[in-house]
């Protein structure tokens, strides 16, 4: 269980830090934009908040969808604030929609009111304490901001046919995560905590990735991007024991053999929580 008196900066953050990892997260979001962001509707609204904006690859999204709106990015980590500059300085279209700074979310530098939406995407998994970043957040909306959350729910996945070292390696995964202040299953939770941290009018849905024969192609590059997420966290987790070498090498292997299996199936739901401040 996470330590509430902790301090973020205590736990470490599952997938690391590196280019690689950094690049991953762009080919993230544009692999999921399509789900992440159908029914996000941020009509009227300028200011926006994003917590725990990483290399800026959501943020490209949202200031294109948005063209009203200007974002202001809030990161804890400066090698993710330098990659997300780096990223957004590099789409000159996007000059002045943005500012990026460091900052704590459970400590936001902001005055009341400061923001009219919020916009928070795979943070509350990495963080010791969701419920105090969902306060802070509330504290400096204005009534009538809509925020939306969107988090992981990692019972779900499922990958056909089994594939037993990436069974063992995910469950060390989400264990590793746990056992570092995060919360793999906090999908799930979000209702309780939105309404527990005061906002109003909460809905929920469930978002998934489901991929068969129907769309092999994208099945294929799905089951391939899952192995990236996954592996970024193999030298943590070798490291701290928590798998072996040669489970490792035995997700290569078996990812790798459902990638090219007639009959695969992938399968991934997550949460997308809606809510407004009042």
């Amino acid at each position: 269980m996470s330590d509430p008196d902790r301090s973020a900066t205590d736990f470490p953050y599952l997938h690391g830090f590196s280019a690689t990892e950094q690049a991953r997260l762009v080919k993230q979001a544009r692999l999921a934009e399509s789900t992440i962001f159908r029914n996000i509707d941020y009509t009227g609204a300028k200011r926006l908040l994003e917590v725990g904006s990483g290399v800026g690859a959501q943020t490209e999204i949202l200031l294109r969808r948005f063209p009203d709106l200007h974002a202001t990015c809030v990161d804890l980590n400066d090698v993710q604030i330098e990659a997300a500059r780096a990223n957004l300085g590099a789409m000159p279209w996007l000059e002045g929609r943005y500012a990026i700074q460091q900052a704590d979310a459970t400590d936001l530098p902001f005055e009341p009111r400061s923001f009219d939406a919020a916009f928070l995407c795979w943070v509350l998994e990495h963080v010791p304490s969701p419920a105090r970043v969902l306060s802070e957040v509330r504290r400096v909306l204005s009534p009538g901001s809509v925020v939306y959350v969107t988090e992981v729910m990692n019972a779900s996945f499922l990958l056909d046919p089994y594939s037993p070292n990436v069974w063992r390696y995910w469950m060390a995964f989400n264990d590793f995560q746990i056992d570092s202040g995060g919360d793999p299953f906090v999908g799930a939770k979000l209702g309780n905590l939105l309404l527990a941290g005061g906002y109003r009018d909460v809905t929920t849905e469930i978002k998934t990735f489901h991929f068969d024969n129907r769309e092999p192609a994208r099945r294929k590059a799905m089951i391939a991007f899952w192995e990236e997420l996954m592996l970024s966290a193999a030298e943590q987790l070798v490291s701290e024991g928590k798998v072996d070498q040669a489970t490792v090498d035995g997700v290569r292997a078996e990812m790798r053999q459902v990638q090219n299996d007639p009959d695969a199936v992938f399968f991934y739901s997550f949460v997308q929580a809606r809510a407004v401040v009042y």
